[in-house]
């Protein structure tokens, strides 16, 4: 696969209200967005309209309304042009059992246009950047879940396509599984310089994983910004801190210590790092906020952890005003944009 390049800030997709009508449900409804290079999210509930949205861009399903360019090609007229410049891996398992990984990637890259030695060699490569070298030669049909999802982002790699459109990359997969495919849909981009529009329902994937995310729901755009403008950082200070033998509930006694000392804090915790406790949250007014909490942590013998301006997670700038929070002890579920 060719190295990274430096790459020229233009438009990678395009729509202008773009609509698709189905006989009983509109999937899009008058969608206008422009994507530039980069790691992008499209986020939405199951039957946003996500799917019929990577459908048109690839120019295998009619917009009933509106234009859309990929590479600055109509799609209308162009979805042949476009799939060469392309690379897709589909949401649903559609691999053949009785053929290897090596089998099959090689099978799509010679549809790709590649002569015979160059399709083996480029297999070669993409099989060992997505972790499946060792394994290229057993039946797919003997994979994890897991293994099978690298075999569909190989083949949609193979033929070092401009942009990837990735629909739900991460199902079916545990967690160590998703950070791992995540990681991996990170380096298309920064290894490589292959352009990424991924799908999925889960905000909290996109947080780490995108530059840029666009949400629509029930086929109409909610909103489309980068995902630090997604994440601005608050004015409130997260601290978290370990136990000690002295105090064995670290961040009970930091809270009280802290509340004693006149800084605001936030009612109940959220959950730290696995196996380092619960976070504080309390307004920070200023510099000499972090000297105080500095102080009163070495001042209780307590370990600290971190202590940062906390961002706002992706999920939260969808979750109603009104809902509930998260109870203290309970990590926050992930939440659908509506």
């Amino acid at each position: 696969m060719a190295q990274a390049t430096t790459v020229v800030s233009v438009t990678v997709i395009a729509t202008e209200s773009l609509t698709k009508r189905f006989p009983r449900v509109t999937a899009l409804d008058r969608l206008s967005l422009d994507i530039g290079p980069g790691v992008t999210g499209l986020v939405g509930a199951n039957g946003a309209g996500k799917s019929t949205m990577i459908k048109i861009l690839l120019g295998l399903s009619p917009a009933t309304e509106g234009r859309a360019e990929v590479l600055g090609l109509d799609v209308a007229t162009s979805g042949g042009e476009i799939r060469e410049r392309v690379g897709y891996m589909p949401e649903h398992d559609c691999l053949p059992a009785d053929v290897s990984a090596t089998e099959l990637v090689v099978h799509m890259a010679r549809m790709s246009g590649l002569p015979p030695a160059a399709a083996r060699e480029r297999t070669a490569d993409t099989l060992r950047h997505v972790g499946l070298y060792e394994e290229r030669y057993r039946p797919i049909g003997g994979y994890s879940t897991g293994m099978r999802q690298r075999v569909k982002l190989a083949q949609a790699l193979v033929h070092d396509p401009k942009l990837v459109l990735l629909d739900e990359p991460t199902n079916g997969l545990d967690p160590v599984g998703r950070d791992e495919m995540l990681g991996l849909i990170r380096r298309v981009w920064t290894d490589f310089g292959i352009s990424v529009l991924v799908t999925s329902h889960l905000l909290g994937e996109l947080e780490r994983t995108c530059d840029h995310v666009v949400v629509i729901d029930g086929g109409t755009l909610l909103r489309s910004s980068s995902t630090s403008d997604f994440t601005q950082a608050t004015a409130t200070l997260a601290i978290e801190v370990t136990d000690s033998d002295r105090h064995p509930d670290g961040t009970a006694a930091l809270r009280e210590a802290l509340t004693a000392a006149g800084l605001a804090l936030h009612a109940g915790t959220e959950e730290g790092l696995p196996g380092a406790g619960h976070i504080l949250l309390l307004d920070a007014k200023g510099e000499g906020t972090y000297d105080i909490v500095r102080d009163t942590v070495a001042d209780l013998g307590l370990g600290l952890v971190r202590m940062e301006q906390r961002r706002h997670r992706i999920a939260e700038v969808f979750r109603p005003a009104d809902a509930a929070a998260p109870a203290a002890d309970q990590p926050a579920q992930e939440v659908q944009p509506r």
